[in-house]
């Protein structure tokens, strides 16, 4: 249900504690402790049948006996009596209950579902239950029972673990971190982390995002939430069960690659999520991202008292993949002015251990004036001939003055103050300036700085067009395997195989199925014929590695050695094993490429997040090199590419000593075909082709097995039922004929499409974008356009219309559904000379019926009153029209579907 209520309650007006107790040490009792000494504003009641006041506060019997209605219920009372007094609260007109009880069940029959279907029929909202509590600093509100209140702050914390939460708190404590707010979704029965994603994004008090994940429940709401706040804002994940194995045996090497936790980590990669791997480097996400905004690029510039915890900071931002700042002559020459002949002269800045804070001051304002960094971390060792304190203030005056002049130019600043007083990192924390206890620490936290950067702006990318000649034949693909299901077979057999591959213009070589021993000489003798060497290889469901039972004989050259080497790889397969159904022996003709590359590629089935893609380094020890990453599907080409980049054999694509490079974007295509071929193809289980062979010439497909079976929907909605991320909606591609027979092509909006929006809005005058935005538009950014443009197709839609004579985008209509899909907001702009033409009225109708046809039942929008054109179609089409109560130059329309 998403943002529905969840204002209500994260900053209610009126709260009541139901379940309290003035035991010591009970959770009701703590709870009821702190929401008062958070000094909460609004209306506050205390419910509990056995006792007239608790702790000073009156108590009352029951929910109905309150002079007010609460919008949130805080509950801690028994389990068995949850259900009964969520129905009791959604009577009342609740909007929600923070459930902090543990012991609801799970299941069909358990108090959480009759909890469940208690809020449900009255719409009401529920966190928890099994949690700590929620702590909302901006409304005064510690409805938990953490031992401390946090200080009031731009960091959002999410966390499925109350402990987790807890022990942030603290921390930030110390460090004078303060959050926006702290929600523990214990068992999730309602809202979840998505959910409370698509809060927190839209939360102009927020500027960053935290969350630490046990498990997903809905990987599709999940990740249509963390791809939409990634996008604004950056999201730190620590996840938990790195090291967990997967639940079920893989049946192929992809499968193997595709653990849990690798999924997962693909996930949060293609969500735009930065991953942590533990608590500490979360706290130096807290510590970096609530300070300080990310810098244009990664070029850090490090100044030092001492050389040697200089040289390990370069060390380390080196390996994290940032850039020691170069110390250009002009630089030098500056530095030069203001220090000792025996500074360093090099980045790290050693400034010599006698620095004073005059020197360090000097020295610093030189480096953020220079624009060949992109931030400064100043260090400092303690020494006995200056005082770290006093170097300490005049840092932090230098850098309040350089931000007074800079504002939101001003480049980061983070600092290392070894083994000094608390009192000193406090004062560097009351500045802004955030500071670690390590130079390894401070590094980590300018490079998440840097990978938020960098993967913000990878959302924002223009996927490059895909090419023209890419025609899958996907009814014989579906054919093929629909006689396997219909066969009740799971495995495709080698020769089905490759009719698959090849539906997908997927080249693999010759191959044959051969019954006997005859049959394999018969085939190898037309392979022969070619001037082809043949290889033989067992043909069994049962046996997933041919050659672990010697079921493989390469560089067989004639009739008689075909005959042999098939009798023995039958013998042997039979000999070892005894239990496998055998089929035969596969032929192939023997692909000889000296120089290729052997690559995986393939397709796993994970129960959570469905299909993902799987690419790295192939052969016999797949599984042992490990060189693999994996990714959700859909791809484009940019999102093949990027995932190629993540694997060590990447690096061997290029050309290096005589070895020519592998044909430009070959393997990258692979992947948007099977990518392509998941999405047609839902029954796909698990496919695995290995190796394909790369080089110059192209690729080949020499080994590959497929799986199948019948669909088991994974996600709600429309779109795959396999695919966490919806693939781009081809089957809303229209070509309509508007007034004065006109031929208009209408398709789902693209990434790609970003300039064609630019160039239509040099179309439209700007009285008709003030009517769309409400505000004079003068300029629109890549930014602002890349956020209209990609979408995922879950929530929002957008359709383009072209003029099929001249192919120019002439309109374009879109709908965001709100949170718990019910009612979408539409919108519409197009040319401004080629209105009264009919094809505003196209375009409303085409994004009707695709709200009917996504389930929505209400379709709203805010029109102003001037626009009385978009007014009058609007009740044409049957909406109702309204004045809006607050702002009166706006009319509200619905549509009810």
């Amino acid at each position: 249900m998403s943002t529905y209520r969840l204002k209500n309650l994260l900053s209610p007006q009126s709260i009541a504690l139901v379940g309290a107790s003035p035991r010591r040490g009970s959770v009701g009792r703590a709870i009821l402790g702190n929401i008062r000494k958070a000094n909460y504003a609004g209306e506050f009641g205390l419910v509990n049948p056995r006792y007239a006041e608790i702790d000073g506060v009156a108590a009352v019997g029951s929910l109905d006996e309150l002079p007010f209605v609460p919008e949130l219920v805080v509950m801690t009372a028994p389990p068995t009596a949850i259900p009964g007094l969520i129905a009791q609260a959604g009577r009342l007109g609740t909007a929600g209950a923070l459930i902090v009880s543990a012991g609801l069940g799970h299941g069909p029959n358990s108090l959480a579902h009759e909890a469940e279907r208690a809020a449900a029929g009255h719409g009401m909202r529920l966190i928890g239950p099994n949690c700590l509590g929620i702590m909302m600093p901006k409304v005064h509100l510690n409805a938990s029972f953490s031992a401390h209140m946090p200080n009031g702050g731009n960091l959002a914390l999410i966390s499925q673990s109350g402990a987790i939460a807890a022990g942030m708190v603290d921390w930030a404590a110390q460090r004078g971190v303060g959050f926006s707010g702290i929600v523990t979704v214990g068992d999730q029965l309602d809202v979840d982390i998505a959910d409370l994603l698509d809060h927190f994004a839209l939360d102009s008090s927020t500027r960053a995002i935290l969350l630490y994940v046990e498990a997903i429940k809905d990987a599709r709401k999940f990740m249509s939430a963390a791809r939409a706040a990634a996008r604004v804002k950056p999201v730190v994940v620590v996840k938990a069960g790195r090291m967990a194995q997967g639940a079920r045996a893989a049946a192929t090497h992809t499968g193997a690659l595709a653990g849990s936790d690798a999924v997962y980590e693909g996930a949060f990669r293609r969500a735009g999520i930065l991953r942590v791997a533990d608590l500490r480097e979360l706290f130096d996400c807290a510590e970096t991202l609530g300070r300080i905004e990310p810098p244009p690029g990664k070029r850090l510039a490090i100044l030092t008292n001492g050389g040697g915890i200089g040289v390990l900071a370069v060390d380390r931002l080196t390996e994290l993949g940032g850039i020691p700042a170069a110390i250009a002559p002009e630089l030098r020459r500056k530095l030069d002015e203001v220090l000792p002949p025996t500074w360093s002269g090099s980045n790290p800045v050693d400034i010599i251990g006698d620095a004073d804070a005059a020197r360090y001051v000097a020295a610093l304002e030189v480096l953020l004036a220079d624009r060949g960094n992109d931030a400064v971390l100043v260090l400092n060792v303690q020494t006995a001939i200056a005082s770290a304190e006093d170097i300490a203030a005049a840092v932090i005056a230098s850098v309040g003055k350089y931000r007074e002049r800079r504002g939101r130019f001003a480049k980061p600043v983070l600092a290392v103050w070894v083994g000094a007083e608390q009192k000193v990192m406090e004062a560097l924390s009351n500045a802004g300036i955030p500071n670690y206890p390590t130079e390894d620490d401070a590094v980590r936290g300018f490079m998440h700085l840097v990978r938020h950067r960098e993967v913000a702006h990878l959302l924002m990318q223009v996927p490059p067009e895909m090419p023209g000649n890419f025609a899958p034949d996907k009814d014989a693909a579906r054919r093929i395997v629909a006689n396997a299901l219909a066969e009740v077979r799971r495995w495709l057999d080698p020769v089905e195989v490759r009719q698959l591959l090849e539906a997908y213009d997927i080249a693999m070589v010759p191959t044959f199925a051969a019954a006997d021993v005859e049959q394999a000489v018969a085939h190898a003798s037309q392979l022969f014929a070619q001037g082809a060497t043949v290889v033989l290889k067992i043909n069994s469901r049962d046996i997933v590695h041919k050659s672990d039972v010697g079921g493989v004989v390469l560089n067989l050259t004639s009739p008689d050695a075909v005959r042999v080497a098939a009798a023995d790889i039958l013998a042997r397969a039979s000999a070892r094993r005894p239990d496998a159904r055998i089929s035969g022996v596969i032929v192939q003709a023997m692909m000889v490429r000296a120089k290729a590359r052997e690559l995986i590629v393939g397709l796993a089935d994970d129960p959570a997040f469905g299909t993902v893609v799987v690419f790295g380094r192939g052969g016999t020890a797949v599984e042992i090199i490990n060189d693999k990453a994996l990714t959700l599907p859909p791809l484009d080409l940019q999102l093949a590419r990027s995932l190629i980049e993540r694997t060590r054999v990447s690096r061997l694509l290029r050309a290096y000593r005589d070895v020519p490079a592998v044909k430009e974007d070959v393997v990258a295509m692979v992947l948007v075909k099977l990518s392509q071929m998941a999405a047609d193809i839902p029954e796909l289980r698990e496919l695995d082709i290995n190796p394909l062979l790369a080089d110059e010439s192209g690729v080949v497909a020499v080994d590959a097995r497929v799986a199948v079976g019948r669909v088991e929907p994974k996600f709600k909605g429309k779109g795959p039922a396999n695919f966490a991320v919806r693939p781009y909606p081809s089957q809303w591609e229209r070509h309509l004929e508007v007034r004065e027979s006109w031929p208009v092509f209408v398709r789902p909006i693209r990434p790609e499409d970003e300039p064609l929006i630019h160039e239509l809005l040099r179309h439209v005058t700007q009285h008709d974008l003030r009517l769309r935005f409400f505000a004079p538009m003068k300029e629109f950014s890549h930014e602002f356009i890349a956020r209209l443009t990609q979408l995922d197709y879950a929530r929002a839609m957008a359709f383009v219309a072209f003029d099929e004579a001249t192919n120019e985008l002439v309109g374009v209509v879109r709908i965001h559904s709100d949170s718990i899909y019910e009612t979408g907001e539409y919108a519409i702009l197009l040319r401004s000379d080629l209105k009264g033409r009919g094809l505003g009225w196209a375009l409303m109708q085409l994004i009707i019926e695709y709200a009917r046809t996504e389930g929505l039942k209400i379709i709203s929008g805010d029109v102003l009153h001037e626009n009385t054109v978009m007014l009058e179609m609007c009740r044409n089409l049957g909406f109702e029209v309204k004045t809006d109560p607050v702002e009166r130059d706006l009319c509200n329309v619905r549509l009810r579907l």
